[in-house]
C-alpha cells in the first residue's frame, strides 16, 4: 500500500468527533501557550503531558492533541511578537523585526492575518514533505544494526544537545546527567541495583515523566515568574481587519521560499525553528534586495520567518518518527509521550504502527485548517488572554502539573521528586547548562546500553565493531560534525539575530 492510500486511512480515522474535538482543544491550547512570552511549544506540551494520562486518552487521541498543542504553540508565538514586541519563544523572534512596526504603524490584524496564512503555508508544505521523505527514511533505516543505532543514538545527543548550548562542556555534562538518571534502578541483567541508595521507590527507576515535568514546566515557570512577574508593556490595540486578498499573494513566493527552506532546516537534527526562521528571513532579504524594506514593517518580513519555523517544526518530526532521533525540544518531549505509551519511534514505527502513524499526519493536515481559521477571526479571543497578568495564569498552570503528575501513580514520592527536578532545572538553566540533552539523555539511554551491550556480544567484546560498517562511519562523522558545527553556528544565529532585534530597537 502506498503513501497515498494510507494517508487517506489516517484521515478516515481523524475524521471521527472525538479525534476532531481533541485536535481543536489542542489548537486553541497551543495558540493560547504560544502566545504567553516565554513559555513556548516544548514546556507547554510537558505540561500537558500528566494531564493526558489522567484523562485516560488512546494513544491516538493523547498524540493528536500534544501535535496539535505543538503545532498551536508554533502559530501563537507571532502574537506577542507582533503586539509586545515580544517573541513567544525564540524561533518568533524574527518576526517582531517587522511584525512590530506594522503593529505601530495600525496595521497589527494585518500582521496578524498574514503571518497566519504564512504560518499556514509553512506547516502545509512541511506535512506534505513528512509523507513524502518520511517513508522512504523509514524503509533505509530498516538496514541498521546495534552498532548503527549506537552511533544513531550518539549523533542524537550530538546534534540536538549543541544547538541548545553556547558551551560543549556544559552539552556532555547534561547529557552524562541525564544516562545517569537513566540507570537509576535495577540492571535488568544483572539484577544489580544502581543509585538506589536502599531507597525503595527508586529500585523500579525513575519515571521520565516526572523528570520531563520538573525539568521542563517547572523550571520553565521559576524562570518565568522570575522575568515576567513585575514586568508589564502596552499591548498595541488591534484595528479591524480589512482583508486583502493582493495582500496574501504579495506574501506567496516570500512563504513559499521560506517553507522549503524551512523544512530542511527542521529535518536536520538539531537544526530546529530558530534555525528555520532566521535563515529565511535572511534570504529573503538577499532575494528582494533594494526592492524591500525589512526592519521597517515589509509584511514579507512577517510572512518569511512564519513560515520557515512553522515549516522546521513539522520537519523535525521527519527524524522523531523515522529515526527515534528528535529534531528539536519539543520533539524530544513529544518522543518521551511515544515511549511512555510503549511505541517505539525508528523504522519499525511505520510498520508495526502504521495507523496510529498516519492519524496523527492526517491530524496534522486538519489542525493546520483549523488553526488558519481560528487565527483570523477569533484573534481578538487570544489578544484579550494574553492580557491577564502572568501572576493569574502560572498558578494555575502550576496545579495542572502537579495535579496530572499525582492522577498518573498515586505517590507523593514522584511529586517531590517532580519539585526537586523542577529546582534542579531551574539552577541548570540559570547556569547556562541545557535540560533537552538531560532528557534526551534519560529517554535514549536504556536502548543505547541495550544496542551497546548486544553489539559487544556479537563481536565477543570487540570495541571495534561500532566503527566496522561504512553505515556506522557515515553516522558517526556526521555525529561528530553535529556536535562542533552547532558550536560555530549557533553562537552566529544568536549574535546575528540579537543584532538584527537591536537594530530594530534602536529604530524604534
Amino acid at each position: 500500500m502506498n503513501s497515498f492510500s494510507l494517508l487517506m486511512d489516517g484521515f478516515v480515522n481523524a475524521l471521527t468527533w472525538q479525534t476532531l474535538l481533541f485536535a481543536l482543544i489542542g489548537c486553541i491550547l497551543g495558540t493560547l501557550i504560544g502566545a504567553l512570552p516565554g513559555l513556548g511549544p516544548a514546556n507547554g506540551v510537558a505540561i500537558l503531558i500528566p494531564l493526558v494520562f489522567s484523562l485516560g486518552l488512546n494513544p491516538a487521541e493523547s498524540l493528536v492533541l500534544l501535535t496539535s498543542v505543538y503545532a498551536g504553540a508554533m502559530y501563537g508565538g507571532r502574537i506577542s511578537s507582533i503586539l509586545l514586541n515580544i517573541p513567544g519563544d525564540e524561533p518568533a523572534l524574527m518576526t517582531t523585526l517587522d511584525g512590530y512596526p506594522m503593529a505601530k504603524q495600525g496595521k497589527a490584524a494585518e500582521a496578524l492575518m498574514l503571518s497566519a496564512v504564512a504560518s499556514f503555508i509553512g506547516s502545509l508544505i512541511a506535512t506534505i514533505g513528512l509523507v513524502m521523505l518520511a517513508p522512504l527514511l523509514a524503509k533505509a533505516a530498516l538496514q541498521f544494526g546495534s552498532p548503527e543505532y549506537v552511533a544513531l543514538y550518539v549523533l542524537a545527543f550530538a546534534a540536538l544537545g549543541g544547538i541548545t548550548s553556547q558551551s560543549l562542556a556544559k552539552t556532555l555534562i547534561a547529557t552524562a546527567l541525564g544516562l545517569m538518571i537513566a540507570t537509576i534502578g535495577i540492571d535488568k541483567n544483572t539484577s544489580t541495583p544502581r543509585y538506589t541508595f536502599d531507597i525503595l521507590e527508586l529500585y523500579e527507576g525513575i519515571d521520565f515523566i516526572v523528570v520531563l515535568v520538573g525539568m521542563f514546566a517547572i523550571s520553565e515557570l521559576l524562570m518565568f515568574i522570575e522575568a515576567h512577574n513585575n514586568s508589564s508593556k502596552d499591548m498595541i490595540k488591534v484595528n479591524k481587519l480589512r482583508f486583502s486578498f493582493k495582500e496574501v499573494v504579495h506574501i506567496l513566493p516570500t512563504s513559499l521560499r521560506g517553507s522549503f527552506l524551512g523544512f530542511l532546516a527542521g529535518v536536520l537534527p538539531g537544526a530546529g525553528a530558530s534555525l528555520g526562521s532566521f535563515i529565511s528571513y535572511t534570504l529573503e532579504k538577499k532575494v528582494l534586495g533594494k526592492k524591500g524594506h525589512f526592519g521597517t514593517g515589509d509584511p514579507r518580513g512577517v510572512a518569511a520567518p512564519e513560515a520557515g519555523n512553522n515549516a522546521a517544526a513539522n520537519g523535525a518530526l521527519v527524524p522523531m518518527l523515522t529515526l527515534g532521533v528528535p529534531g528539536s525540544g519539543t520533539t524530544a518531549v513529544l518522543l518521551a509521550m511515544l515511549v511512555s505509551l510503549n511505541i517505539t519511534p525508528g523504522p519499525m514505527l511505520f510498520q508495526q504502527n502504521a495507523d496510529l502513524v498516519w492519524t496523527i499526519i492526517a491530524a496534522l493536515f486538519i489542525g493546520n485548517v483549523m488553526l488558519l481559521v481560528l487565527n483570523i477571526p477569533m484573534i481578538g479571543f487570544f489578544v484579550k488572554i494574553l492580557s491577564i497578568p502572568p501572576r493569574y495564569l502560572m498558578p494555575l498552570v502550576t496545579i495542572i502539573a502537579i495535579l496530572g503528575i499525582y492522577s498518573i501513580s498515586h505517590s507523593l514520592m514522584d511529586i517531590y521528586l517532580m519539585i526537586g527536578f523542577g529546582v534542579f532545572g531551574y539552577f541548570m538553566r540559570k547556569l547556562g547548562v541545557p535540560v533537552v540533552p538531560i532528557i534526551l539523555g534519560m529517554l535514549l539511554g536504556p536502548d543505547l546500553e541495550t544496542s551497546l551491550r548486544h553489539s559487544l556480544m556479537i563481536s565477543d567484546g570487540n570495541w571495534l565493531i561500532l566503527w566496522q560498517s561504512p553505515l556506522a562511519i557515515g553516522l558517526w562523522i556526521v555525529a561528530i560534525a553535529g556536535l562542533i558545527l552547532p558550536m560555530i553556528i549557533g553562537p552566529i544565529l544568536r549574535t546575528k539575530m540579537k543584532q538584527a532585534t537591536f537594530r530594530d530597537d534602536i529604530s524604534d
